[in-house]
C-alpha cells in the first residue's frame, strides 16, 4: 500500500498541486515585503480563476484567458491598495471584504452569462493550457510524468528564482524591503513609500490571479464555485512558514502540495473515510501556523499604515 502511495509519480502530483500555492505565495511575498498584509489572496485567486475561464470560453484561446485573469487580479489588488495605502483602511478588514465579495461575485456573473450559479461551461481540451511534452514518454514514463508539465508549473519555478534575484539583488528589491521594514527611513532617503507599496500589492494581484487561472484552465477545464478551496490562505501560511523568503516559501508550498497529493492517493486505498483524508492539508496548515508563527519574524512595518508627515 505504501508503495502505491509513495512512488515517483507523486513528485509530478506535488509539483502540479503546489503551483497555484507558489504563485499566490510569491505574490503575497511582494505585497508583505512592502508592508501591506494581503489576506485577499483567496479572493484574488477566485477572480483570476473565473475571469480566465470566462474569457477563454468566449475568446477560444487560453493565453488570452491568462492575460485577462492577470488584469482582473491587478484591478482587485488596486482596490486593496487604494483602501489600505491611500485611505489607510485596516489591511485585514480590506482583504477579508475582498474574499467575501469574490465568494459571491463569480456565482452572480455565472448566472448572468450562463444561467447557472454553479460553474462555467466545460472548455474543450484544445482551449485549456496543455502540458509541454519535453520528454518522450516511451523512453521513460516516470521521468516523462515528472518533466512534462503545464507551462505555468515551469513559470512558477522560474518565478521563485526571479523573485529571489529581484528581492535580494536589485535596487527595486532593496527599496521594497526598506519600505516594509522602516518606511520613515526609506521616505527620508527619497524612496516613495506609496509607490513601492502599490507596486508590491499590484504584483501580488497579478501572481495570485495567475494561480487562480491555473486552477480553472490548466489543472481543470472550467470554473466551479469556490474552487480555490482555501488555497489563498494556505499560500499565506506557506509565506509565513517560509519566513517571507522566496526559496523557503517555495519549499513550504511543496510541503503542502505533497500533503495534498498524499491525501488524494490515500482515497480508496486505506480504510478511512475520504472526508478525514481530505482535511489533511488543512490540518497541516493549522499545525504549521500554530508551531511556527511565533518564530517567524515578519517585516517590522507589516500591517502599519504610513502617512507622509
Amino acid at each position: 500500500m505504501l508503495r502505491t502511495i509513495f512512488n515517483f509519480t507523486i513528485i509530478a502530483s506535488t509539483l502540479r498541486l503546489a503551483t497555484p500555492l507558489i504563485l499566490a505565495a510569491l505574490g503575497g511575498l511582494y505585497c508583505e515585503r512592502s508592508g501591506v498584509i494581503n489576506i485577499a489572496l483567496e479572493g484574488i485567486m477566485l477572480a483570476g480563476a473565473f475571469t480566465a475561464a470566462l474569457v477563454t470560453y468566449y475568446a477560444g484561446n487560453p493565453w488570452i484567458g491568462v492575460l485577462a485573469a492577470m488584469a482582473a487580479g491587478l484591478i482587485v489588488a488596486a482596490i486593496h491598495a487604494l483602501a489600505t495605502i491611500n485611505y489607510r483602511a485596516d489591511q485585514v478588514v480590506s482583504g477579508t471584504a475582498i474574499n467575501i465579495m469574490f465568494l459571491g461575485v463569480p456565482a452572480l456573473l455565472c448566472g448572468v452569462f450562463f444561467g447557472t450559479t454553479g460553474n462555467t461551461p466545460q472548455l474543450p481540451r484544445e482551449q485549456t493550457l496543455q502540458d509541454w511534452e519535453l520528454f518522450n514518454p516511451q523512453t521513460s514514463p516516470i521521468l516523462a510524468s515528472i518533466i512534462n508539465q503545464n507551462p505555468l508549473v515551469y513559470f512558477a519555478l522560474i518565478a521563485v528564482a526571479v523573485t529571489f534575484y529581484v528581492i535580494y539583488r536589485t535596487r527595486f528589491g532593496l527599496r521594497l524591503r526598506a519600505v516594509g521594514e522602516n518606511p520613515e527611513a526609506a521616505d527620508t532617503a527619497g524612496v516613495s513609500v506609496f509607490r513601492m507599496r502599490y507596486a508590491g500589492v499590484l504584483i501580488s494581484g497579478a501572481l495570485a490571479a495567475l494561480g487562480g487561472a491555473y486552477l480553472s484552465i490548466g489543472q481543470n477545464s472550467l470554473f466551479t464555485r469556490n474552487m480555490t478551496a482555501g488555497r489563498g490562505f494556505i499560500a499565506l501560511a506557506a509565506l509565513i512558514f517560509g519566513k517571507w523568503d522566496p526559496v523557503g516559501t517555495m519549499l513550504a508550498c511543496l510541503l503542502f502540495g505533497f500533503a495534498q497529493a498524499v491525501a488524494i492517493r490515500m482515497q480508496g486505498t486505506v480504510n478511512i473515510p475520504n472526508q478525514f483524508i481530505q482535511i489533511v492539508p488543512y490540518v497541516l496548515t493549522i499545525v504549521v501556523l500554530a508551531g511556527f508563527i511565533s518564530r517567524a519574524k515578519p517585516p517590522k512595518a507589516l500591517g502599519v499604515a504610513y502617512s507622509k508627515e
